[in-house]
Formats: C-alpha cells, sequence, structure tokens
C-alpha cells in the first residue's frame, strides 16, 4: 500500500515539475501575458482540469520556484548561529545557501531557466506589481525573525525592520543591475550581491542587544 502511494506521489510531483517547467519556458520565451493554460497544457499532453489541480493560475505558476526559494530563506535563516549580528546572519543566509537553493531548484527545473524567470518577473508590469507585493510580505517575515533571534518586540523597536529594509533594498537593486547584464548565472548574481552586501556591514554589523546588567 506505502508502495503504490508513493509512485503516486512521485507521479503527481513529476506532472507539477512538467507544467511548471513548460510554463516558464513559455513565459520566458514568448511572454507571461501571450501564453495560455492551453499552451502549457499542450505542451505536457495534459488537460487544462490537470493544471488547475496543482496551480490556481498561470501567476502561481509564475511565482512557483521563486516561493520555494524565500521559504528555504528564511528557515536557513533561523537556524543561523545566535552570536551572529542581524546583518552577518542575513548576509551568511543570502551568500550561504546559493549551492543548497540551486540544488533545489535543478531537482525542479534548470536554473539557467528559473534565472531567466527572474528576468522575465522583473521585466513583466503584471508580474512586477505581484513581485513587490510578495517582497513586502517576505521583508516582514524577514524582519520578524531578526526581531525574535535578538529578543526585540518588531512592533516597538523599529531597528529589525529598518535593517531589513535596507538588506532587501540592496537584494533588488543586484537583481536589476543582474537581469539588466549578459551573464544570467548563479555564480554572476551572487558575486553581484556579495560586492554590494559588503558596503552595508559598517551600518548594520554589530549587535543590538543591550550590554548585561
Amino acid at each position: 500500500m506505502s508502495t503504490r502511494l508513493n509512485l503516486r506521489e512521485l507521479k503527481k510531483q513529476r506532472t507539477r515539475n512538467a507544467l511548471l517547467r513548460s510554463a516558464l519556458e513559455l513565459f520566458t520565451s514568448q511572454g507571461f501575458d501571450r501564453t495560455t493554460v492551453d499552451e502549457i497544457t499542450e505542451a505536457c499532453e495534459v488537460s487544462q482540469r490537470t493544471f488547475f489541480r496543482y496551480f490556481a493560475n498561470k501567476e502561481e505558476a509564475a511565482f512557483a520556484v521563486q516561493e520555494m526559494t524565500e521559504s528555504r530563506f528564511v528557515a536557513a535563516l533561523r537556524e543561523r548561529p545566535a552570536q551572529e549580528s542581524p546583518f552577518e546572519a542575513l548576509r551568511h543566509t543570502v551568500l550561504g545557501t546559493w549551492e543548497a537553493m540551486s540544488r533545489s531548484v535543478a531537482e525542479v527545473i534548470p536554473v539557467e531557466l528559473h534565472m531567466r524567470t527572474y528576468q522575465m518577473i522583473e521585466s513583466t508590469p503584471s508580474l512586477l506589481a505581484v513581485h513587490l507585493r510578495r517582497s513586502a510580505e517576505l521583508e516582514e517575515e524577514v524582519a520578524r525573525a531578526i526581531a525574535e533571534r535578538e529578543g526585540l518586540d518588531v512592533d516597538t523597536d523599529p531597528r529589525p525592520r529598518v535593517a531589513v529594509a535596507a538588506f532587501s533594498g540592496v537584494m533588488r537593486m543586484t537583481g536589476r543591475l543582474w537581469g539588466a547584464g549578459g551573464d544570467a548565472s548563479v555564480d554572476a548574481i551572487r558575486a553581484l550581491t556579495e560586492s554590494h552586501l559588503d558596503h552595508l556591514k559598517p551600518a548594520l554589523g554589530e549587535h543590538w542587544r543591550p550590554d548585561p546588567a
């Protein structure tokens, strides 16, 4: 019984991955708005009903891998050593998880396709608005995680939100610069991110915890 269940789940995962890869290939090659669900399902030789079993709409498919990587980023941040300052925890998380996240992405779609999808989102007005909203929600989640690490109340102490806003601003800037460049590799965005994050360290590199009495 368990073997049949495992095989069934494996088949479902393969179907979802195939739909996701077809959707992203079409989005990045001919544009998100011009791509229809029919085209995605025809590429996989499945029905529309199958597509909607896995994704509520095209938008959910466009952000599926990004959502996965963001969730893993937050989980990795929560696992950083307590002795790291807020900036160190954020920096080490984003730089230290590139390889792990790349492996996770590669289990679903080619990493190169994921990077092209990011560029496509940045250049598609209808998706960019959603991307900015999702980014704001992620910033709030990260700020609360940082506040918990430091033993602060995020609603009364502004520092976690300020720090995360600054950190996220650098991440958005490097993402735009990377997207406008010619190298769409993971190594390229990692190097660009590391270089720009170095400028934040003087401002955010110290602990905020009060000295013990």
